[in-house]
């Protein structure tokens, strides 16, 4: 499933591990570390960094959209999901 994390910018909720604030040093070494490494996603368009997504293969996608409305997405595309598989049955 994907979910939309602002500006035209999608990502694959299968792929997602965590989504982060970006203010705590642990994350912004893993931000740094990925950047240097080619493995930071900046979706941001310019924009200040509201939230940090850590996907699986670690990349990390860089988000201007708070962690709470893209959690809030996530659920209710998982939920969305539910129902349409309920209808199936």
């Amino acid at each position: 499933m994907l979910i939309h994390i602002g500006f035209g910018n999608i990502v694959n909720t299968s792929k997602i591990i965590a989504i982060v604030s970006p203010e705590s040093a642990p994350i912004k070494r893993l931000v740094q570390n990925a950047k240097e490494k080619g493995l930071a996603i900046d979706a941001t368009q310019g924009r200040k960094t509201k939230s940090v997504l850590v996907m699986e293969n670690s990349q990390v996608v860089l988000s201007a959209l708070l962690p709470e409305t893209i959690a809030g997405r996530v659920q209710a595309g998982v939920e969305e999901a539910e129902e349409s598989q309920e209808e199936e049955r």
